[in-house]
């Protein structure tokens, strides 16, 4: 067990988040120790001919990681994408990348220089601060949270400005000690990775289970009323599909359901209000976040589609083809991006039924495939409306929702529960960094003793049961 203890002797900053640092700390503004969104004036012309990487939004995550695999001529990047070097950090400037906490530091681009989003905010660190210091510094839940507060822009299209980064008071311990926060920081991270991959591989086998019973049911692989294959089988000529019941029809998706049917008109009135499903809103089958409330008139111009109740919405941009949702219940004023196509149902279809056939894998696989383009491949209303689908009559499908209701909401608590357990350790994990990172604990003698990753816990040691944070915090 490793007891984290305070410094010895403290100072107050006058900062209402900051509070009180360790005496030899001191506060610079982040302008004071880094150089903002570097100028690529500074490439030299030979360097010009040359590849770099190139790093779209969607290649950068929330945890530091990034893909780096795409390498680009620079003639192709030079224009219009933000320049950035090895060793700097990045942080995303749009919301809701910069709430989410994307960004990273580029510690092993495999190119000197690279290029990736205008919606980066690039931050060089001068020898005063280390970058993985600073990098920390920028995954604080306050510096997203006073970030958040001084976005300025349309809603939906809000963005830090460059000022704020600038501007942001940080504490600054000598460099040794800033070492020290890393060297225990990264420690501490090995251990949660190691529980966490151990956590998500749960989540992974149980959804994998929910995709086989939702499959199973919706394709008609068994009769979920007997628990057995049907008596009679057809070929549909549909790779996805294969075999259904001889009984169900086959018919194209539009047959089925109405598709976007009711839009706002640019009429309306621009104090209208309503709650906005965009496109990082949806998980499979459920709100990862509840809808924003906005205004028409400041609403982004993808904000037209209206939803009601039994609709399905799912996404037609194949990097969020799992995004599908079933509006349950009487929702008020819910409108959503034109990401999404927002599935009616039809007299004669289960408007759930629907839900459960386009979360299917199979589906969302055949989507994949038909989509077009190459920032956001998609797929056209018209195409997704073509596709063939079996439906059983309706008094099967009512029998066939009650099956997966039941089946799913085991399989969801299960997930569920793994879910709020990897939360907590998350919360504990960022709680931690804050307390090391703003000289609350000292972990300078900690750090000295550490043992090499060899030496790590294993999978199933939790944080808690590894670290222990002494209770005098001042």
């Amino acid at each position: 067990m490793i007891f984290l203890t305070p410094y010895p002797a403290y100072k107050d900053t006058g900062i209402e988040w900051l509070g009180q640092i360790p005496a030899h700390w001191e506060v610079r503004r982040l302008k004071r120790v880094a150089q903002i969104n570097p100028s690529k004036s500074e490439v030299s012309n030979p360097m010009r001919d040359g590849h770099a990487v190139f790093l779209p939004m969607e290649r950068v995550g929330a945890d530091g990681q990034y893909d780096k695999s795409e390498i680009r001529p620079i003639s192709e990047l030079w224009n219009g994408f933000t320049y950035f070097r090895r060793g700097d950090i990045i942080i995303a400037k749009i919301t809701p990348c910069f709430e989410n906490g994307k960004g990273a530091w580029l510690e092993n681009l495999p190119t000197e220089i690279g290029f990736g989003s205008t919606e980066f905010h690039v931050i060089r660190p001068h020898k005063e601060i280390t970058a993985p210091y600073l990098y920390r510094i920028t995954t604080l839940s306050e510096f997203r949270r006073l970030g958040t507060d001084a976005m300025t822009g349309a809603a939906g299209q809000q963005r830090v400005p460059a000022e704020f980064v600038a501007n942001f008071s940080i504490p600054l311990p000598p460099l040794a000690e800033q070492a020290a926060i890393v060297r225990f920081l990264d420690f501490v991270d090995g251990r949660i990775r190691r529980y966490t991959h151990a956590q998500q591989r749960v989540i992974d086998r149980l959804t994998e289970y929910k995709q086989a019973v939702i499959h199973q049911a919706v394709t008609g692989k068994i009769d979920v009323r007997t628990g057995a294959p049907y008596p009679a089988y057809k070929d549909t000529g549909i790779e996805w599909l294969g075999q259904v019941p001889k009984h169900w029809e086959l018919k194209p998706l539009k047959h089925w359901v109405r598709m976007n049917a009711r839009t706002l008109p640019e009429t309306t009135p621009a104090d209208y209000e309503f709650r906005y499903i965009d496109i990082g809103t949806v998980g499979t089958g459920y709100l990862l976040k509840e809808p924003q409330v906005m205004r028409f008139g400041e609403a982004p111009s993808r904000a037209r589609r209206v939803v009601q109740a039994g609709d399905t919405i799912i996404s037609t941009v194949r990097t969020y083809l799992k995004a599908v949702y079933y509006v349950d219940g009487d929702p008020d004023a819910l409108v959503c991006s034109t990401g999404f196509a927002v599935l009616t149902p039809r007299q004669g279809t289960h408007p759930k039924f629907v839900s459960y056939l386009v979360q299917s894998d199979s589906f969302a696989n055949c989507v994949s495939a038909e989509s077009v383009g190459t920032a956001y491949p998609a797929i056209t209303e018209g195409q997704l409306g073509r596709f063939y689908v079996a439906i059983p009559p309706l008094a099967e499908q009512a029998a066939i929702v009650q099956y997966l209701d039941e089946q799913t909401a085991r399989l969801d608590a299960a997930i569920a529960a793994v879910q709020r357990r990897l939360a907590l350790v998350g919360e504990y994990r960022a709680r931690l960094i804050a307390d090391v990172v703003t000289g609350k604990l000292d972990v300078r003698a900690v750090a000295a003793e550490l043992p090499h990753d060899t030496d790590a816990p294993t999978d199933t040691e939790t944080y808690g049961e590894a670290y222990h944070v002494g209770d005098a915090v001042p």
